[in-house]
């Protein structure tokens, strides 16, 4: 589980929200995996991970088009990040999940979350300067 910080805003209002979804629909994953009282979690944490998948696109699209617009030089290796997390996030194994293996969906979510707070202030944070 992540938090927003007030020091992972890069001061360009739309990407700072965009972020704080990503890391609200992380968390979601992570509190319904806690949660006890729900036994068939499976179609549940699909279906935000799904979720999570088509709003890190739409993320990375208006970012990059942000970037292209200020002339912003290192686009290039952005995309490259960019694509690196998509393809990390499109070979999560189902199965895994399906068969109840939590270690595996937490792995994911330690992976989400970790490389979320680390692109932002590494990469992110340059967009502006």
């Amino acid at each position: 589980m992540v938090t927003w910080e007030d020091n992972y805003a890069i001061g360009v209002e739309a990407i700072d929200e965009q972020h704080k979804e990503l890391f609200q629909i992380s968390n979601r994953i992570y509190d319904l995996l806690k949660n006890d009282l729900i036994t068939d979690k499976y179609d549940s944490i699909i279906e935000i991970i799904e979720e999570l998948k088509n709003y890190t696109i739409y993320h990375f699209e208006a970012e990059e088009e942000y970037m292209k617009n200020i002339g912003y030089k290192k686009l290039l290796s952005q995309k490259v990040a960019h694509n690196d997390f998509l393809e990390k996030m499109e070979g999560i194994d189902l199965e895994q999940i399906d068969n109840g293996h939590n270690e595996y969906l937490l792995g994911i979510l330690d992976f989400v979350c970790e490389w979320l707070v680390e692109h932002i202030i590494k990469e992110d944070r340059l967009i502006v300067g």
